[in-house]
């Protein structure tokens, strides 16, 4: 298919590029950092080959998120999105960007926020996970009360949230002490993910903010498959859970799903079952993934051209208001 817009397209800046390296051999550490930190020819190259339109930039992770001194945050997470707009300026027609906020200063957050969007043009922001805030063991995630300014405003702005992993902190992980396999995107991404996004489920913030637009990588970290028993065993054990609907009801109307590094068309199949095509969009998370993989398997799936059509291009024009494509 050609047009195809992706979003999840990862860039690097030298504050943040430390963040991935550890994940990655020190042979092969020096191609991917060319890669990520570049924002135009070899982009450009990957969607040309792969017939992409467009790629919606986003920071690394952990990268804004774990910056504990609010200033410093602030600091790195300007110098980011001008970074991005910069490039986006010389080719708006293929790059757009999520904007990096530093939630450890929530009227700083909420400051840069609207700035990228209104200033830089941003279509959207981006955070990884929860924010260590004060010192590096110290740390809040989404769900927390001091927040709610931040969700009112980015409710009343109609900006897409993105919310993207990162790894547990070290006292949260000790189901996999010892297992250094299963860290990043292997496993502990996805479960740290979407534990964040049921706690943001269940605390009520789409009660209070009904129409909140959130976006979620790798076909939903799992929860379209499992979302069903959760509600199920809710409904007989509340527990005093904030939510005042079942969960899937607020999936289905304030949430949509990213094909980014999740290239398999069965978890394709059941997340269109569960949430429709017109809630599904097309990602590569280059350079964490490759683009002709992630193309080459879109391309290929076996879903209708009107699907394809949907999830590779047309939901990413209506829910960013691409209005020049």
């Amino acid at each position: 298919m050609k047009g195809k817009i992706g979003l999840e397209e990862h860039f690097a800046i030298e504050e943040t590029l430390g963040d991935s390296e550890r994940y990655f051999p020190k042979d092969v550490w020096p191609k991917f950092s060319a890669r990520i930190k570049d924002l135009m020819e070899i982009r450009l190259e990957e969607m040309d080959n792969g017939g992409m339109d467009m790629m919606i930039l986003s920071l690394n992770s952990p990268a804004i998120q774990t910056i504990h001194d609010p200033v410093r945050a602030v600091e790195v997470a300007k110098k980011a999105n001008d970074v991005m707009a910069e490039a986006i300026a010389k080719n708006d027609k293929r790059f757009k960007g999520f904007a990096a906020l530093p939630m450890q200063d929530i009227d700083a957050a909420i400051k840069e926020m609207h700035r990228a969007v209104k200033d830089l043009g941003c279509v959207g922001v981006l955070v990884n996970g929860y924010s260590q805030i004060g010192d590096q063991e110290s740390y809040k995630y989404l769900d927390d009360p001091i927040y709610e300014p931040f969700w009112a405003e980015v409710e009343k702005l109609d900006t897409p949230f993105y919310l993207h992993p990162r790894d547990m902190m070290p006292g949260n992980a000790s189901i996999v002490e010892g297992h250094p396999w299963l860290f990043g995107a292997a496993w502990t991404f996805g479960v740290e993910t979407a534990t964040h996004t049921l706690r943001l489920l269940c605390s009520g913030l789409f009660d209070r903010h009904p129409n909140l637009k959130f976006i979620l990588g790798h076909l939903g970290e799992t929860l379209p498959f499992c979302i069903w028993r959760t509600d199920a065993r809710m409904a007989r054990e509340r527990r005093g859970a904030p939510a005042k609907r079942p969960l899937y009801e607020y999936m289905s109307e304030n949430f949509w799903f990213t094909t980014s590094g999740q290239f398999r068309t069965p978890a394709l199949w059941n997340t269109m079952m569960e949430f429709s095509s017109s809630k599904i969009l097309f990602a590569t998370d280059f350079p964490f993934e490759e683009v002709s993989v992630a193309c080459e398997w879109f391309d290929q799936c076996s879903i209708s051209d009107t699907d394809k059509y949907l999830i590779g291009r047309k939901n990413s024009i209506d829910l960013f208001k691409l209005t020049d494509l």
